[in-house]
């Protein structure tokens, strides 16, 4: 058995206070977001997606963000996987974005929505022609014998969509929008006294509170 008991890594880098906060979450969003991709994080725009069937068994894995606006945050994916499922039974999710080498988390939690299918086939169409064809080839969290078959999927795909002057979308892919009710800003502090910043929606409008860390 690994012990990880005597792992410790001190917060030093900054502070976060009140004073400093725009007063919508998702303007401070885009601001910690620019501040990542300044600083270099490595796909500052993946993030970590829980989600929970009817029941509450709950279920988690990265995605990438595609798109933050006024309304929430968007991702892609195929409506017949897990998280598809899921979604479409439970349409709440969690979001967590961990950019740990500048000591900084965002936690999200909201109401989950299906983008129209103009939005879904527009940011399709944007992708690489081999990506369009791998969501035709791969019937998503299904088991499937061996990567040879993933392989002969696309392939045959490949054949059979390269002859279209647009590669149409499949019906069951497209996009999600996480329209939050909660944002966390996270900022690690020495002493494991971390700063958190959370935002909740009351209505139309946001109030701002700090949490003991």
């Amino acid at each position: 058995m690994t012990d990880l008991s005597g792992f410790r890594k001190e917060y030093l880098s900054s502070v976060l206070s009140e004073s400093q906060m725009e007063s919508d979450p998702m303007l401070q969003f885009e601001q910690w977001m620019e501040d990542a991709i300044r600083f270099g994080m490595p796909e500052p725009n993946a993030m970590i997606l829980a989600t929970s069937t009817r029941e509450g068994k709950p279920s988690a894995r990265c995605v990438l963000l595609k798109e933050s606006n006024e309304r929430g945050f968007v991702f892609f994916t195929n409506y017949q996987s897990r998280k598809g499922r899921e979604l479409n039974a439970n349409p709440f999710a969690a979001l967590v974005f961990d950019w740990h080498e500048m000591e900084r988390q965002i936690r999200i939690e909201g109401h989950v929505e299906k983008l129209s299918e103009k939005e879904s086939d527009v940011y399709f169409h944007s992708r690489p022609i081999s990506s369009q064809i791998g969501a035709w080839a791969s019937p998503q969290s299904q088991i499937i014998d061996s990567r040879e078959t993933l392989d002969n999927s696309f392939c045959q795909y490949e054949k059979k969509l390269t002859d279209y002057p647009s590669i149409p979308r499949p019906s069951y892919w497209g996009g999600f929008i996480v329209i939050p009710y909660l944002i966390e800003f996270w900022q690690g502090r020495p002493n494991r006294l971390h700063d958190r910043i959370v935002y909740y929606r009351n209505d139309e409008n946001w109030q701002i509170n700090r949490l003991a860390p």
